[in-house]
């Protein structure tokens, strides 16, 4: 039997302003399974970054649901 490390997977997310933002979109995340931390850097107005820790690979379609949820939307990353 193997352990695995904590997988991180960073996402962009726009139209965070404020720290209740921040909260609602955290807590989304911290509802998905495997998700251990959720680390929020706060660009107001701007594009937010988003960094999850989790136990296992996170399907984008459950962190885009999640943010959905709380109302924001994930953006792709510019290359």
């Amino acid at each position: 039997m193997s352990t695995t490390s904590p997988t991180t997977t960073t996402i962009s997310v726009s139209g965070m302003t404020c720290g209740h933002c921040v909260s609602a979109v955290s807590e989304e995340l911290e509802s998905l399974a495997g998700v251990e931390a959720v680390d929020v850097e706060l660009n107001a107005g701007g594009i937010s970054t988003v960094t999850i820790t989790s136990n296992k690979e996170l399907p984008p379609a459950d962190i885009g649901e999640a943010v959905a949820e709380a109302g924001y939307l994930v953006v792709a990353n510019e290359a």
